[in-house]
């Protein structure tokens, strides 16, 4: 077999979908499992769509997830460009070269012109189609309007009465009539290709040798099959990847929830639990195994265990894969991160003999790296007030008296280790005559102003005795 070769092309219209990650994971994973070419071409010819700084976004989400390609912008290889937009010349001369051979067509027609096309179709209860009234035009005609500037396309002139079979490496057999295809743009009066006309180009010409990409495009493919053989190019293989699906399997969207990867690194996902989640998302390794490394993803990877049903996107399954990855992360791993989050949310930020405590305390609890911060804040400043349902809840009008019992036991401890803490506020509470309870809860809210966290004593040993006793006194005052 040859090379392989396969290619993720985005479009920069924005943030990278969860699904367009999925799309590049599983050409990553298939080029690296062959010893094959990854490229990363970038689909930039919808300039409706275009979006300021999205090429470089894409780019550095992919390197985030540990998705690095071979050839592509900024790494170069020998079939650039690999930006559309400076490609025009190749789709211009390979459209004129359809047209020259009959296979596509000028067409002049305006927006308004179109639009009364469709609504007629419409009324008559008839698939909106282009009618190929520009066929009609004599070459004299169409040389006339050429010379004169009056706007056009280059449509491609579908064959009549045909089936387009193609065979997907997931779906199998699919068959299309060609009656149901429309004489698709190929050239717009821009200049700029269509999607289907650059894609198809592109892929022959950078030697692709496998499409994998989303079921969306699947409808589109015989239009793709129609223009291998116009050209007489080798066709690659095709597999379309099922759809992403919501909870209630409606298609994945953002009405229910985050679909941009760069939301879930914003929110603390580590890079290797979100591409190991994503890998399952249509594809399994035939076992019970759930964790996976992505050089372990590579070795298992195939098209054939890849599923036609559409794949639901689960936040708890994602949570439970990331909680893991958080388990058996390294310190110094989750510290980069964490101190990065620090000081976007205004935090000092400590040394790392304590970041590496606060690891530890937090680490069975957190479920995103973001909840090493956000949800322990007490950690690096003082709480600037008190959950209402804790205070109500867990402050007596007894609890001042109590606290102060244990403050001066407290500054006076030789060693303020959680077991000598835990101790004090023993011995406090059996000399007061009353549950441990009644001094461990609003001991916490003083502390830390919140009802909940990680064991009491050792988070108080970590905050150290200066920081602890500050708290107490000021809750003593503030509550009353």
């Amino acid at each position: 077999m040859s090379t392989v070769r396969v290619r993720f092309a985005p479009s920069p219209t924005g943030y990278l979908h969860v699904g367009g990650l999925r799309t590049a994971l599983y050409n990553f994973l298939y080029a690296r499992k062959h010893h094959g070419v990854f490229i990363l071409r970038i689909e930039d010819t919808d300039r409706t769509r275009y979006v300021e700084g999205a090429v470089e976004n894409l780019m550095n989400t992919l390197h985030w997830a540990g998705l690095t390609f071979d050839e592509g912008p900024g790494v170069g290889g020998d079939c650039g460009p690999y930006i559309q937009s400076e490609r025009l010349a190749v789709y211009r001369e390979h459209a004129e070269q359809l047209v020259r051979e009959g296979k596509a067509y000028y067409a002049f027609d305006t927006p308004e012109e179109l639009e009364e096309m469709k609504a007629a179709q419409e009324k008559q209860r008839l698939m909106p189609k282009y009618d190929r009234r520009a066929l009609r035009l004599t070459p004299e005609e169409i040389r006339r309007k050429l010379a004169d500037g009056v706007p056009s396309v280059i449509r491609l002139k579908v064959p009549d009465d045909t089936s387009i079979v193609l065979d997907d490496t997931i779906r199998g057999r699919v068959e299309f009539q060609s009656a149901m295809i429309d004489d698709q743009v190929l050239l717009k009066s821009d200049g700029y290709p269509t999607y289907h006309l650059a894609n198809v180009v592109d892929d022959h010409l950078m030697g692709v040798t496998h499409v994998i990409r989303g079921e969306e495009w699947l409808s589109s493919t015989p239009k793709h099959v129609i223009l291998y053989q116009d050209f007489g190019w080798t066709m690659p293989e095709f597999a379309h990847l099922p759809l992403l699906l919501n909870p209630d399997r409606s298609k994945l969207s953002k009405r229910q929830g985050d679909v941009a990867v760069e939301e879930y690194r914003q929110k603390g996902y580590l890079p290797e639990a979100l591409v190991n989640f994503i890998a399952f998302l249509g594809w399994n390794p035939g076992d019970e195994r759930e964790i996976f490394s992505l050089q372990e993803l590579i070795q298992e990877f195939s098209l054939e265990r890849v599923g036609k049903s559409g794949a639901v996107f689960s936040m708890e399954k994602l949570n439970s894969v990331n909680k893991q990855y958080i388990r058996n992360a390294t310190a110094g791993t989750l510290s980069a991160e964490i101190k990065l989050r620090l000081a976007a949310h205004g935090y000092p930020v400590p040394d790392d003999a304590y970041l590496g405590t606060v690891i530890d305390l937090m680490r069975e609890r957190a479920t995103t790296v973001e909840e090493f911060v956000t949800g322990c804040g007490y950690l690096y400043a003082d709480p600037q007030g008190y959950e209402e349902e804790t205070r109500r809840k867990n402050w007596k009008p007894e609890s001042a008296a109590h606290l102060q019992a244990v403050v001066s036991t407290l500054r006076n401890l030789p060693d303020f280790s959680a077991g000598s803490i835990e101790a004090v506020v023993r011995s406090a509470a059996e000399q007061l005559a009353v549950g441990t309870g009644k001094l461990i809860h609003p001991l916490r809210l003083a502390v830390s102003g919140t009802g909940k966290g990680p064991g009491l004593f050792e988070m108080m040993q970590l905050l150290g005795r200066e920081t602890c006793l500050r708290r107490i006194e000021r809750a003593i005052q503030t509550l009353g």
